[in-house]
């Protein structure tokens, strides 16, 4: 029922530090998600300096997916867009051949401080599209789908199919992402198709099985294995699987099917190659030494 339990790893980000689920190095992805951060929750104080700030800088390969569940934070690319993103919404920024983006605290977080609280991941292009034209798109709270009364929990649509219900978000790959809000004594299971599979407790607390998980805990569930999962206390907890695209490298912020396509994105962003965002084009991030 339970393939592999993967455990929440702390990095920083300079300004603050996430929960690295995914990559892990017994599982590298489950279907098309190839990496999985949980931000905070970190309460900020107004003036955040701008060295918090996620700076200007490049992908290939993959799609990022950013949610929040509080706090908001503001977007810029370089294919031009400037959206600020708040709970329950989704920034779905399409790399494709390449993109540069940045991620900073501008308004109310900066202006008046606050919680920030919320997932960003990484789906990758299939075979075929990985070097589409960069993308990006936003979706308002409202516009997704919602799920009132699944084994007394409730969930929100983020992308994919579920329960008869399609998202907005255009996706490349068959793919499911949920976010549901658990109160205790709901439960909820997962289909048992062939796809990958696999439920992250953000908050709280749920039981498969004998076992009881927690917070910063990925259950990789098995394929076809019917599975159910029982809030004990009142959780949040996000569904995420579909089809796997087969295996990539992952160097840093690209995604690649060959060491040969990293190593020229890697050339491309050291040479100045990549266009950065038009109205957030004074710094950037370097590319690492290592």
């Amino acid at each position: 029922m339970i393939e592999l339990v993967i455990e929440a790893r702390r990095r920083s980000l300079g300004g603050f530090e996430v929960g690295r689920v995914l990559p892990f190095a017994r599982r590298r992805s489950v279907g098309p998600f190839v990496f999985f951060d949980h931000m905070g929750p970190v309460r900020m104080a107004a003036g955040v300096p701008r060295s918090a700030d996620v700076r200007p800088h490049p992908h290939i390969g993959l799609s990022t997916v950013t949610y929040l569940f509080s706090g908001e934070m503001r977007h810029q690319d370089s294919v031009g867009s400037d959206q600020a993103i708040r709970p329950g919404e989704v920034n779905w920024m399409t790399a494709g051949r390449g993109i540069t983006h940045s991620e900073r605290f501008d308004g109310a977080i900066r202006d008046h401080g606050g919680e920030i609280h919320g997932i960003q991941a990484w789906v990758g292009l299939p075979d075929g599209l990985q070097e589409i034209d960069p993308a990006f798109s936003h979706h308002e709270r409202e516009s997704l789908p919602t799920f009132d009364d699944i084994g007394g929990a409730r969930g929100r649509l983020i992308a994919g199919r579920a329960f008869g219900a399609e998202s907005p978000v255009k996706t490349w790959s068959p793919m499911v992402y949920i976010h549901w809000s658990m109160p205790a004594g709901s439960r909820i299971e997962p289909s048992t198709d062939d796809q990958e599979r696999a439920a992250y407790v953000v908050e709280g607390r749920v039981v498969a099985g004998e076992e009881t998980y927690g917070p910063g805990q990925m259950l990789v569930l098995a394929p076809g294995a019917p599975v159910s999962l029982t809030a004990a206390h009142d959780s949040t907890v996000m569904l995420i699987g579909g089809a796997p695209i087969g295996p990539r490298l992952i160097w840093w912020n690209f995604v690649a099917s060959s060491q040969e396509r990293l190593d020229q994105a890697k050339a491309d962003w050291k040479a100045g190659r990549f266009a950065l965002p038009p109205h957030d084009r004074d710094e950037f991030i370097p590319l690492p030494e290592d």
